[in-house]
């Protein structure tokens, strides 16, 4: 029997996720904050700025373990969890809060996840292309 190994999220590729979302929130003139994950849950890099406001930090790593929780960027799980939406009654019991607003992405390689990040400070739509272009950046 033959497996494929694919190479786990490095505190490297983790460092350029962060480094990229903040330099394209930066760019837009937005202050963030930005976690990064590992598969397992445990974070690998951590960017705080203390311009952003005071719960962004917490907001982005619950973006980013929300997306790793359930392999999805937060932006598409937004009406899943709206009354009558597919995650409406999901139990709350896990390790972390959920966090269902946009700017958490899963970091995937060779299809397989490897890691998520989260972007929280912005606008919600601007955290979620902050994330998605670190992660374009990284493949």
């Amino acid at each position: 029997m033959s497996t494929t190994t694919v190479a786990p999220l490095t505190i490297q590729d983790a460092e350029f996720l962060v480094t990229r979302a903040g330099r394209a929130a930066e760019a837009a003139g937005v202050t963030v904050s930005v976690t990064v994950l590992d598969a397992g849950g445990h974070l690998l890099a951590f960017r705080r700025d203390d311009r952003a406001v005071l719960i962004s930090g917490e907001t982005s790593t619950r973006k980013a373990y929300t997306a790793l929780q359930l392999n999805t960027p937060t932006a598409d799980l937004v009406d899943a969890v709206q009354p009558g939406g597919l995650f409406h009654t999901l139990p709350t019991a896990l390790d972390r809060p959920l966090l269902f607003i946009a700017g958490g992405v899963p970091v995937r390689r060779d299809g397989r996840l490897i890691g998520a990040i989260g972007v929280g400070g912005g606008a919600p739509d601007q955290d979620h292309g902050f994330a998605s272009a670190a992660v374009a950046a990284l493949a």
